[in-house]
């Protein structure tokens, strides 16, 4: 026999809680607003609780009604990308070797060259500037335009985010609930940070699919007012911002989710040639190999996948097992020390060619190339769960010189911490499904042009190529003038062992989409769902 007792339908948000006692099951739905579930947010996410029937209360619960119903129709969009296109551009070291893409933001819209790193929450851009980056043209090789500076009363559709928002982390720092709420993101490269207010603005993308009638979409989406940058990003890393893909609620993927505009998911892809694609609401294709993301501490607070074992060629290494992050961010791929000296080890004794070192480059396994050109490069595999595997295209690094290329290192480096970050390139030549639904990495082999399985994609606007064009010349040779290779996950609480580089790593904290509670030995459970 199962009894149930409802409290209060026509809500936003429930706590249910299953008990089991003898032959009865019981269960009951509480109130979102209720003092019941009051005492769990709010002593947890510090939220400001609506006052019961006022106007806030009753908007809160019209709002979660409407997007309940988004929810039940399904996604308005198939896919969605940057309204002028879905080409990400790298622009070598002089912009830390990360991937870049023009966005619009505002009305009228303007464009920010942004960074995309799946290894933080906020989307941030220069804004009303006290100590930002160089923004014209002139101080980077790789720009033919100047870039542009946020600029809110100068958007129709901008407004600030009060201290009294939910997203807004930083309450405590106010002395007004109705002053602009600040924010201050810390990175993991040495001294580097953003930090300003929090604004709303639409973000202008284009549609994938012929779903819906219209080609575009206008969504609103919070994002940094970037005033204040430290660090790597006054020295040619992220200039003009950086757009955080990670899972955290403020993010662009979680914003577009929630408003059902498209899947809780979107995909990444990089070529050979350095080219590469993002897409919003991407689920990937039915043949794709999948790996479950793992919580930290019971919290998905950003992409961590575990690894079974690392293979050099033809030969597994025992004991290779352990957690990575998977950081578009991050340029380059980071292994925990033991591990990344068993692999290293591994690696060396399959290459035929002589070991060399070049200045000014990090990596401590590199080789002379001949005049043939280069050798053999042995493959690199992670081994994850259920047998899936994921044969890296590219694990080394070209180091070019006048005549050509002069020899190449092995992209990996050690963490100095027990986790490792799986960065950009030995992301290339995939098409990598951050699948937040199913809380799942998909990877499939592909050319980053064609993502929907014989159907090809408009990749760029309707109206023609974009306005904002760049030469893409990479800049690699040892006496360029560039950035080290950057990383762009969020900053550790304390102190970690550094790199080479002066990087250390931890994973960020962000908010719990949801909690799954197990209680002792009875048999006894709650099941936590917060409200959307």
């Amino acid at each position: 026999m199962i009894q149930m007792e409802i409290w209060k339908v026509g809500f936003v948000g429930l706590f249910f809680v299953l008990v089991e006692c003898g032959d009865m099951y019981s269960s009951k739905l509480v109130h979102r607003f209720s003092d019941e579930v009051r005492k769990v947010r709010v002593s947890r996410n510090g939220e400001v609780w609506p006052q019961h029937r006022s106007l806030e209360y009753y908007g809160k619960l019209m709002n979660g009604d409407l997007q309940r119903q988004k929810m039940k129709l399904g996604p308005q969009f198939q896919l969605l990308f940057p309204s002028q296109g879905s080409k990400t551009m790298p622009l070598g070291n002089d912009f830390g070797w990360l991937h870049y893409m023009w966005v619009d933001l505002g009305t009228p819209n303007v464009p920010f060259l942004v960074a995309l790193d799946a290894g933080s929450d906020l989307l941030w851009v220069p804004c009303e500037c006290v100590q930002c980056a160089p923004l014209s043209a002139s101080y980077y090789s790789s720009l033919d335009k100047d870039l542009n500076e946020y600029n809110p009363s100068g958007s129709s559709t901008s407004k600030f985010l009060s201290c009294s928002h939910q997203l807004c982390e930083l309450r405590s720092n106010c002395k007004n609930p109705k002053q602009p709420c600040p924010y201050t993101v810390n990175y993991v490269s040495d001294d580097t940070s953003t930090s300003g207010v929090l604004v709303e603005d639409i973000l202008h993308l284009a549609s994938g699919s012929c779903m819906a009638a219209n080609s575009s979409a206008r969504a609103p989406v919070t994002f940094g007012c970037g005033s204040k940058q430290t660090g790597g990003y006054l020295n040619g890393v992220a200039p003009d911002g950086l757009m955080g893909l990670g899972p955290g609620e403020i993010s662009v993927p979680s914003r577009l989710a929630k408003d059902g505009l498209v899947r809780n998911s979107f995909s990444l892809c990089f070529k050979e040639d350095d080219s590469g694609r993002i897409f919003f609401g991407d689920q990937g294709p039915a043949g794709q190999q999948t790996t479950s993301f793992l919580p930290s501490d019971g919290q998905f607070v950003t992409y961590v996948v575990g690894v079974e074992s690392c293979c050099v060629g033809s030969s597994c290494i025992d004991q290779t097992n352990f957690k990575a992050i998977v950081d578009s961010g991050t340029s380059f791929t980071f292994l925990p020390d033991q591990i990344y000296n068993r692999v290293v080890k591994e690696f060396d004794g399959k290459v035929n060619a002589t070991k060399a070192s070049f200045e000014g480059y990090p990596w401590q396994y590199c080789y002379k190339s001949s005049s043939e050109g280069l050798p053999k490069i042995p493959s690199f595999t992670l081994k994850f769960m259920m047998n899936s595997s994921f044969v890296v295209q590219d694990p080394v690094f070209v180091i070019y010189g006048s005549q050509g290329a002069v020899g190449f290192c092995l992209a990996v480096e050690p963490s100095g911490i027990d986790i490792g970050t799986i960065g950009q390139n030995f992301m290339t030549g995939y098409r990598m499904v951050f699948d937040r639904e199913n809380l799942k990495l998909g990877w499939s082999r592909s050319d980053c042009e064609d993502l929907t399985d014989g159907n090809r994609l408009p990749l760029a606007p309707a109206n023609g190529s974009s306005p904002n064009s760049l030469p893409t010349e990479q800049q690699n040779s040892p006496n360029s003038s560039g950035v080290s290779p950057a990383v762009a996950g969020r900053t550790p609480s304390n102190s970690a062992a550094r790199t080479s580089w002066g990087m250390s790593f931890k994973l960020c904290l962000t908010k719990l989409l949801f909690q799954l509670l197990l209680a002792s030995s009875n048999f006894r459970w709650s099941l936590y769902t917060l409200a959307l």
